[in-house]
């Protein structure tokens, strides 16, 4: 059973219950091992969806984070929405989709920091962002494009990080860390609107000492 599309089918199928395992053993054989047993999936071919080693797991469980995020908040459903509240909306599904597997949470992102992880990292931090830009309605293709899911993918890494620490009733102290963060991007994004206005609106320095000079009749 080598066929990509079912391995692939295997491994979101074992990321929770891998996850649930990794806060005990560690993003780990183990941890593969106790998923399959409690799946009743074959140890060996679990293993083999898994060869790769823990950033295969984490990336699954990510997928299945990514799934997760979609049900609970389909596009349709923020439609009507402001941005930052549909941006919101979107990482709180994530946060809910990993709440109770906070160690399991902590293990992986000291896993992904390490400097022979960072490109894999990267890239699904880039994912994540990039899948919540479009169920957000995003449709930019020019360099905002990029810039969107830099800035939302940094907010988000650090928000996880705060996540994984928050004992807090509800997770309020992550709540209102988020909703600053996202203040913040709506303040960048409004001072860059008025930045790159078109050139004839823009402030000029220039034109205004031009007026001083020879005011208009």
């Amino acid at each position: 059973m080598n066929d990509p599309a079912t391995l692939d089918a295997l491994r979101v199928q074992l990321a929770p219950a891998i996850a649930d395992a990794a806060a005990f053993d560690g993003w780990s054989t183990d941890a593969v091992k106790h998923a399959a047993e409690m799946a009743g999936v074959d140890r060996d071919l679990a293993l083999f969806a898994f060869r790769e080693g823990q950033m295969a797991m984490i990336e699954a469980w990510i997928g299945h984070v990514d799934a997760r995020m979609a049900e609970t908040v389909p596009a349709a459903a923020l439609s009507n929405l402001p941005i930052r509240e549909r941006i919101r909306r979107l990482v709180m599904a994530r946060l809910d989709a990993v709440a109770g597997r906070e160690e399991a949470l902590t293990r992986a992102l000291a896993v992904m920091a390490l400097p022979r992880n960072l490109a894999a990292s990267a890239r699904l931090g880039w994912r994540s962002a990039d899948r919540m830009w479009r169920l957000a309605g995003d449709t930019a293709t020019d360099y905002n494009h990029y810039t969107k899911r830099a800035i939302l993918a940094g907010i988000y890494a650090a928000t996880l990080q705060v996540f994984a620490r928050d004992t807090s009733e509800d997770k309020v102290e992550t709540r209102a860390f988020l909703d600053r963060r996202i203040e913040g991007i709506m303040r960048f994004e409004k001072a860059k609107g008025q930045v790159l206005r078109k050139p004839d609106e823009r402030f000029s320095m220039t034109r205004l000492l031009g007026r001083i000079r020879y005011p208009a009749h």
